[in-house]
């Protein structure tokens, strides 16, 4: 069976998530947080490590903020 992700990223994502952008920070604390679809940060999907994520409504989002 194939893993799911990568696990050399999981650390990379750890930091991130410790990290996150400013545009990061406020879609994650003025929105996404409270959403009553569950999303995850930071999420390791495969080689790519991905901003925001949730399995139930199958979207991933991106933020392109100031390291992009």
């Amino acid at each position: 069976m194939r893993p799911n992700h990568h696990k050399q990223l999981v650390p990379l994502a750890r930091r991130l998530r410790k990290e996150m952008t400013r545009e990061e920070r406020r879609l994650w604390y003025d929105f996404l947080r409270s959403c009553p679809v569950r999303f995850s940060r930071q999420k390791v999907l495969g080689n790519y490590i991905v901003d925001f994520y949730s399995a139930e409504a199958k979207l991933v989002i991106e933020v392109d903020g100031s390291q992009h």
